[in-house]
């Protein structure tokens, strides 16, 4: 004779301190509980609602440049450190935490064009509108000792930008040409051009080290070798870039901001069609920056707004301006990947969340598995129309709102016109040409 017999383990159901959750038993057969999906909606719209009440992303305004920010670096060991140069030729170093300047340095006279930060954060370069480049100690001066730099080198040419090589003691200019420094030296190792026109901007590649990528003037993207101390491919688009960014995660990918309100994405193995067109702004974008991660950027625009793009989508997932936020000259995402800072015209340095609704602080356990939880819904249900419609809204200034309107307009009656003309010519004539191809002229090897 067989008897049932009930058997419990105490640790399932019974609380170790009165201070503990009472723990419920938890059937999941989905015939018990008819109203999953139903209930999970609600919260998951709930959730969606919720993260829109709570979107505050701005957090602070570093003030006391004279002119406007020109650009920005971030301290490579050091979360809290930032560098600010002003079109005065004032260079600022700030504490983030303290939210304080904590160091001013009259470094140039005109513009300071660029400045970064040597790898292991002992010094950092400068280049501005001078003809010099200088290197200035990262630490203040001693007590009674003048505010000097290190080293300077007079050059031949006005330089426009400046980067440090990831891992070793070289750095790169850009002006007329691509120069390759080292730093125990007063004359570039190499020079390096393709074209005739001034380059606004030279990049290192943070993984494969001796590349180098630069924007110039006459609408190129040229890629460079360290090695061989020579160009190896450049790309025509249809517009001047702005500047480059390299992708931190993956090696051959690199966004460039355009002037044509756009941002595209290249895959610098294939480089006559860009992996992504990214499209929201609304005038010329003037800087780019990746975050740490490599799966998002964040892009700064002549039309008063930040925007942040996931990297395989073409529109923006966030937009954050205010209302005394002019043109937004620099940008960046800081290196734990949760804050962005932006530079504008009207002299402040903005400090930004990355995700607008997270909470700042210590989160407890029940917070986090309660965040975890309402990050899985919203994914659920993230195509639903009305979740989908409120995770989407954003309200704009009225500027941005009014151009996005006519653009859009304009967009549609280009359209029209191309299948009209399809519609209207022989067959095989007239061909379809997709929007990724659209603004590439060429690409010369």
């Amino acid at each position: 004779m067989k008897v049932k017999m009930l058997s419990r383990n105490p640790d399932n159901y019974v609380r170790e301190t009165k201070l503990d959750l009472q723990i419920v038993p938890r059937n999941y057969d989905p015939t018990l509980h008819p109203f999953e999906v139903p209930r999970e909606y609600v919260r998951a719209l709930n959730a969606t609602k919720l993260e829109r009440v709570f979107a505050k992303p701005f957090l602070a305004s570093l003030d006391g440049h004279r002119d406007g920010v020109n650009c920005l670096a971030k301290h490579p060991k050091s979360l809290a450190t930032v560098l600010s140069g002003a079109c005065d030729g004032e260079v600022r170093i700030w504490n983030l935490t303290k939210r304080k300047c904590i160091r001013t340095i009259q470094a140039h006279e005109g513009f300071v064009r660029g400045i970064c930060t040597r790898f292991c954060g002992t010094s950092f370069f400068t280049v501005g509108d001078d003809k010099t480049v200088k290197q200035w100690k990262m630490d203040g001066p001693g007590y009674g000792e003048e505010e000097e730099p290190l080293h300077t080198i007079l050059g031949k040419t006005v330089y426009t930008g400046i980067d440090h090589h990831w891992k070793e003691a070289v750095f790169a200019t850009c002006g007329q040409q691509v120069d390759i420094w080292d730093e125990q030296r007063t004359s570039p190792v190499c020079s390096m051009t393709w074209g005739l026109d001034s380059i606004s901007s030279v990049k290192f590649n943070p993984i494969e080290t001796f590349l180098l990528g630069s924007c110039a003037s006459d609408r190129n993207i040229v890629l460079y070798d360290m090695r061989q101390a020579t160009p190896l491919k450049k790309v025509i688009l249809d517009m001047r870039t702005n500047t480059i960014c390299w992708n931190p995660m993956e090696a051959f990918i690199f966004t460039a901001a355009n002037e044509d309100y756009n941002l595209y994405t290249f895959d610098m193995r294939a480089l006559d069609t860009p992996v992504m067109v990214h499209m929201d702004h609304v005038s010329a974008v003037l800087d780019v920056d990746y975050s740490p991660t490599g799966k998002e950027f964040v892009s700064a625009s002549f039309d008063k707004s930040i925007r942040i793009f996931p990297l395989d989508k073409s529109r923006s997932r966030e937009v954050y301006h205010t209302k005394r936020m002019q043109h937004v000259i620099c940008v960046k995402w800081t290196s734990d990947s949760k804050y962005i800072m932006c530079g504008s015209d009207e002299m402040n340095i903005r400090l930004w969340k990355a995700n607008a609704s997270e909470k700042l602080g210590v989160l407890t356990s029940r917070e986090k598995a309660a965040n975890d939880y309402n990050q899985k819904l919203k994914e659920k249900f993230q195509h639903h129309p009305q979740i989908k419609r409120i995770a989407r809204h954003r309200h704009l200034p009225k500027s941005i709102y009014s151009q996005i309107q006519e653009q859009r307009i304009m967009k549609e009656a280009r359209r029209r016109k191309e299948v009209n003309r399809l519609k209207h010519s022989k067959p095989g004539s007239v061909s379809i040409v997709s929007e990724k191809k659209k603004h590439v002229v060429a690409v010369v090897k």
